[in-house]
């Protein structure tokens, strides 16, 4: 059984990076002497089998032929006189394209390991047209390696700007989108999926709510870099970087000015009220996209109450209560963490303010678990009725909250 390793594993191996998952394509055998060899099979849409030991996948080499319309109007052909050579053609990028026998040699038609040294993005063949989700992929594959000097090969992105252009990307459905979008904010520089996508005029067709951010003007005093478009790049690598991973946290500093885009002209460069206006825009981005509820209701905090986070020190004991009320804070106690880091991701998200000290996130976190430390049963009195106990509640919540801040934080270590 002649068997390779291929894809991501190969790639990254050659990058020096963690292989996660390992891939492998099998050349010159069937469904039936693979089942006969002990393999289990799990492809639906293409034979694809889980070694019986490893439990690592193994497809048998195939082609694809474009059918009809969307990312998964495709023919699939697996048989035994496929090559390893045309299994590698359908692939995306050169760099995917690669593929290490059991010795270590490489088979690369490609030049995949020669762009893998350039650090190029770079489709494969005339082929890359038919699938329009390898926009989205090539933006997410930026925000992955962007961080160790990956560039979109020019050809590529003018294929990818004609794509747009031709109304290819109308066929994505949102469910795809929004697995991009995830994948991407989970990397080190989703800022990049931004970027690739901006530039090849994708963005303005899958996130428009974001696409209008660019050009859009801020004051200098507070963002030296003015764009609001490129604050927004800035703030989801902070967050990034803050919260290395979480989507949710990526998710909620994506959207977090959406509303300075509806900003009047007249009003420019300031965005008086950008919070309340931000709340329209998400909820349609969020609809649109299916968003998961964990990711919407974040974001909708983060929306509302970013510049309330940030001059939390004005802020009276009720105020501070009734902002974690809003969060859900109370029922919901990591959301109010999850806010604090990202309303410090927008405030160090600006040009040479990456390493400003933020002492309001920390100072809401330990508000809210003073206040969150007062439960029902401690204000409870016989024969109250239960707005009466809300009421005790809240009061008593506000009093810690007080007495919290008439306390000096502790010394860090």
């Amino acid at each position: 059984m002649k068997t390779y390793l291929v894809g991501g594993a190969v790639r990254d191996r050659l990058l020096g990076l963690p292989v996660h998952d390992r891939d492998h394509v099998v050349v010159g055998e069937t469904p039936a002497s693979m089942l006969a060899a002990g393999f289990k099979p799990v492809g639906k849409d293409f034979p694809v089998f889980l070694h019986p030991d490893s439990g690592e996948e193994y497809a048998l080499a195939r082609t694809e032929r474009k059918s009809a319309p969307g990312h998964r109007g495709f023919v699939v052909h697996a048989a035994p006189e496929v090559t390893l050579e045309e299994d590698l053609l359908r692939r995306d990028f050169t760099i995917n394209a690669i593929a290490m026998a059991d010795d270590g040699t490489l088979v690369d038609p490609h030049g995949g390991a020669r762009d893998l040294e350039a650090r190029v993005l770079r489709h494969v063949g005339p082929a890359f047209v038919e699938d329009p989700l390898r926009v989205l992929r090539a933006a997410r594959f930026m925000a992955r390696f962007a961080g160790h000097g990956f560039v979109v090969a020019p050809e590529t992105m003018a294929l990818m700007r004609a794509m747009v252009a031709d109304g290819e990307l109308a066929e994505l459905t949102p469910e795809r989108v929004w697995k991009e979008l995830a994948g991407a904010l989970r990397a080190a520089r989703p800022a990049a999926f931004l970027r690739t996508l901006h530039d090849c005029a994708a963005l303005g067709v899958v996130l428009p709510e974001v696409e209008a951010l660019y050009g859009v003007p801020q004051r200098a005093e507070f963002h030296p870099e003015v764009d609001t478009g490129v604050h927004t790049e800035m703030v989801c690598d902070m967050a990034a970087a803050l919260a290395p991973g979480d989507e949710v946290i990526g998710f909620a500093a994506l959207a977090h000015d959406l509303g300075k885009a509806l900003t009047p002209t007249d009003e420019l460069p300031r965005h008086i009220l950008h919070e309340q206006r931000g709340l329209a825009p998400l909820e349609a981005l969020c609809a649109r996209l299916k968003a998961p509820a964990a990711h919407r209701d974040l974001a909708r905090a983060a929306c509302r109450e970013h510049l309330n986070v940030h001059r939390l020190g004005e802020l009276r004991g009720a105020t501070i209560h009734d902002l974690i009320a809003r969060c859900d804070g109370f029922r919901q106690p990591r959301r109010i963490a999850q806010l604090a880091t990202v309303c410090e991701a927008d405030k160090r998200g600006r040009a040479g303010m990456a390493d400003s000290a933020y002492p309001q996130g920390a100072e809401l976190v330990r508000l809210h678990a003073a206040a969150l430390a007062v439960q029902g049963r401690d204000v409870a009195q016989p024969g109250m009725d239960g707005p009466a106990v809300g009421e005790a509640l809240r009061r008593a919540r506000i009093a810690a909250i007080n007495a919290a801040r008439d306390t000096p934080p502790p010394e860090p270590d």
